[in-house]
Formats: structure tokens, C-alpha cells, sequence
């Protein structure tokens, strides 16, 4: 009986997973099919065909925008996970009371809505005399990016020894090399972390880019709403499914690579 009650919590718990894991790829896995799909019926099998894909890479507004959305997730991570260093650094030096404040002015941002966010960042441009366009693009997405930088950097910076510091200035080393040789490769991994979270917020970003773009420039998630409001084309099931695969392998070599340096 014990045997049965533990096999059947067992399936019903494997049942449950395969349910939850279906409800949140099997609209991913339709788009990836109708990717391959030669009519454009939603609702119909025309055959197997990779056209949209062809299409895809042909378009000029999809080639722009997905260049317009890597150059700015890459340099608004960039600037963003070195200022969000620096600031880290400078927090963490702080007293108990001032380091508290500034962590909890830190999380507002990041509490606050996105459309909240995006329409201040458009109405300071605008009070500034700033004409909306690639700059007011990039600093919006710096400015969204620094808190997640900061808040994946400071659990490290805790970590760390400051003795090591202090004896390396003992011994003669100067403050930027000190740091650079004792303390930063110990917060390594935060900065990575930082970075590689403002990226993926930058990439996936729809409200805040939405206002503070301007004219003429486009980013893959405003696009694609441009895209649904005309009726979406199968070229951007193409355009996602090539995303969605992308990620997936990023993430499975990821997790793959430590375990194969473990075993060496």
C-alpha cells in the first residue's frame, strides 16, 4: 500500500510538471511551428517552407531594429555596470544609516512601473530641450539598468576581505591597483551577473523605449507591437523563434561548460 500511495504522488507530481511545462512552452513551440509554415494562415498547414526566415533576413526595418536593440543593450550594460561599480564601491564605504538609505533609494527604481518610469524620462528630455532619438534611447536604458548593476554587486562587495585591501596598500600597492588585483576578482562574478541582468532587461525592454525613442528608430519589441496592431507577419515568428533558440543555447552551454571544467 505505502508502495502505491508513493508511486502515485510520484505520477500524479510528474503529471502536474508535464502540465506546467505545456502551458508555458506550447505557445513557443506553435510559433516555432508556424515559422515553418508556407501559408500564412495561423489555422491551416501550407507545408514546410523556410521563406520568413529569408524574408526575415532580407527585411531592412528587421535587420535595423535588431541592430538598434544589440548596440544599445550592449553599451547601455556596459555604462551601466560601471557606474553601478562605482557607486557600489561608494555605498559600501558608507555608515550604517546612509548605506541603508541609499540601498532603499536604489530599490524604488526597480519597485517603480515601467510606465511611470518611461513617461518621467520623456517629459525630463523634453524639459531639457533634448529632442527624443538614439541618446535619449541609451540614457533611458542606463539609467533603468544601474540599480539591478548595483544590487548584484553589493552581496559581493559584503563578501569580500578588506584586510587584503589594507595590506596591499601597507605594502606599497596604490588604491586603483589594490583594487584591481585584490578586491575586483573576488566581485567578478557580481559584475558579470550585472551586466549580463542589465543586457537581457535592456533586450527585453517595451515600455520605457516605447517613450523615450523618438521617431525613426525602432528596437525588436517595438517592432513587433507595430507589427500586431497591422497584423504580425510570419517573418517575426521567424524573428522570435531565431531569438528563443539563441537564448537556449547561450543558456544550456552556460550550464553545461562548469560541469565539463569540474570533470577535468
Amino acid at each position: 500500500m505505502a508502495r502505491f500511495k508513493h508511486f502515485f504522488r510520484q505520477a500524479w507530481q510528474n503529471a502536474y510538471l508535464a502540465l506546467m511545462v505545456m502551458f508555458l512552452y506550447a505557445p513557443i513551440g506553435t510559433m516555432m511551428v508556424l515559422s515553418f509554415n508556407a501559408s500564412k494562415s495561423r489555422t491551416q498547414w501550407g507545408g514546410f517552407t523556410l521563406r520568413w526566415y529569408t524574408q526575415m533576413f532580407a527585411s531592412r526595418n528587421i535587420v535595423a531594429a535588431l541592430q538598434n536593440t544589440l548596440l544599445i543593450a550592449f553599451l547601455s550594460a556596459l555604462i551601466a555596470t560601471a557606474i553601478g561599480l562605482a557607486a557600489s564601491i561608494a555605498i559600501n564605504g558608507m555608515k550604517t544609516a546612509p548605506k541603508a538609505i541609499l540601498i532603499g533609494v536604489t530599490n524604488i527604481p526597480m519597485l517603480n512601473a515601467d510606465i511611470v518610469t518611461g513617461i518621467s524620462l520623456m517629459l525630463a528630455f523634453i524639459a531639457f530641450g533634448i529632442s527624443l532619438g538614439f541618446q535619449t534611447l541609451l540614457i533611458a536604458h542606463i539609467t533603468f539598468n544601474i540599480p539591478y548593476v548595483i544590487l548584484s554587486i553589493m552581496p559581493k562587495l559584503k563578501q569580500t576581505n578588506r584586510s587584503a585591501y589594507e595590506a596591499a596598500m601597507d605594502l606599497g600597492a596604490g588604491p586603483v591597483y589594490a583594487f584591481f588585483k585584490i578586491v575586483f576578482p573576488d566581485i567578478l562574478p557580481g559584475v558579470l551577473s550585472g551586466f549580463l541582468l542589465a543586457f537581457t532587461m535592456s533586450l527585453d525592454d517595451f515600455i520605457i523605449t516605447h517613450f523615450t525613442k523618438g521617431a525613426g528608430i525602432n528596437t525588436l519589441s517595438t517592432l513587433i507591437y507595430s507589427e500586431v496592431r497591422r497584423g504580425i507577419r510570419p517573418s517575426m515568428y521567424a524573428l522570435s523563434t531565431v531569438i528563443f533558440v539563441t537564448v537556449l543555447l547561450l543558456l544550456i552551454a552556460s550550464n553545461f561548460a562548469p560541469r565539463k571544467k569540474e570533470k577535468v
